[in-house]
């Protein structure tokens, strides 16, 4: 979402300075490289200066293989915007581009990053939005930038102070989060909260199946949280590279119980799934009655 902004602003700048003439965009994985060179040396036309956006253009073996080339070849009138999603940093294209270029790294935000980023993101905008809110925004809907912003867009529509009733008016919880709530309350023993998650999630047409995908991937977190020990959070999402907030949110859990029981958990879970797979089962009621083993 930073990036996509970023990339907005450069690009808006340009168009108001020179206007949209000298504007041209191509997606590297669709485009062979004589095209992605002829449009960094061909001059502009119908104006003083030429912006090349270029989409994923590490795509392109060759790009990558002659991009020093590339980078020698560019006109004197022309901008280029390298734009790739995904960037593998063992690779020599990559120090290149640190090395030739004005380079940026707008890397996903979480945690405490991603409450300020909001609560600026609503200041912006003319409204407020606390640190409580944003992190309550965040547990309700997930991490990512672009849903949080137009959720917040949302808020700041319904009132200029975003509260912890407006967002429960106004917004949804994802099956993700629901899932990290409904263990919590299992966890804890409250069967009658687990139950009612659970009842929300099947109100919202998920099936049996999808919740059953999303415990075995929380319990792999919790697995995961639980053998690193004393580890930082930080640490162990850089080494298991998972998000620092998930692991952050997963660490409660962690310490409410042993190895030994979750170990029998997932291979509890893991014998589920496998007989849902075959044998004539109701996978409703399987994972009504293991969540119910949860709690008690």
């Amino acid at each position: 979402m930073l990036r996509s902004a970023a990339l907005q602003r450069l690009v808006d700048a340009f168009v108001q300075a020179h206007g949209d003439m000298g504007l041209e965009r191509l997606d590297g994985e669709e485009v062979d490289y004589d095209r992605l060179q002829a449009a960094a040396q061909s001059l502009p036309f119908l104006a003083p200066r030429k912006l090349v956006v270029l989409r994923a253009p590490g795509a392109n073996k060759d790009f990558m293989t002659h991009f020093e080339e590339f980078c020698a070849g560019v006109a004197e009138t022309n901008d280029i915007i390298l734009v790739e999603p995904k960037l593998d940093k063992r690779l020599s294209y990559y120090k290149q581009l640190k090395k030739l270029t004005d380079f940026q790294e707008f890397a996903p935000l979480d945690g405490a990053a991603l409450q300020r980023y909001l609560s600026d993101y609503a200041g912006s905008r003319g409204g407020s939005l606390g640190s409580t809110e944003a992190r309550m925004l965040i547990d309700r809907v997930g991490t990512n930038q672009l849903i949080l912003q137009h959720e917040v867009d949302k808020l700041l529509a319904y009132g200029s102070k975003v509260s912890r009733e407006s967002i429960e008016l106004l917004t949804e919880r994802t099956p993700q989060s629901s899932i990290f709530e409904l263990l919590d309350a299992a966890f804890a023993g409250n069967a009658r909260r687990a139950m009612a998650l659970y009842d929300e999630q099947r109100a919202l047409k998920v099936e049996p199946q999808q919740i059953l995908a999303m415990l075995i991937w929380q319990l792999h977190i919790l697995a995961i949280v639980k053998a690193a020990g004393s580890r930082s959070p930080d640490a162990i999402a850089k080494e298991a590279k998972i998000s620092p907030f998930t692991v952050r949110k997963t660490v409660g859990l962690a310490r409410r119980i042993s190895l030994g029981t979750l170990k029998g958990l997932i291979t509890e879970l893991r014998e589920y799934d496998v007989r849902l797979k075959s044998e004539a089962l109701s996978a409703d009621e399987v994972v009504r009655y293991y969540l119910l083993q949860l709690a008690a």
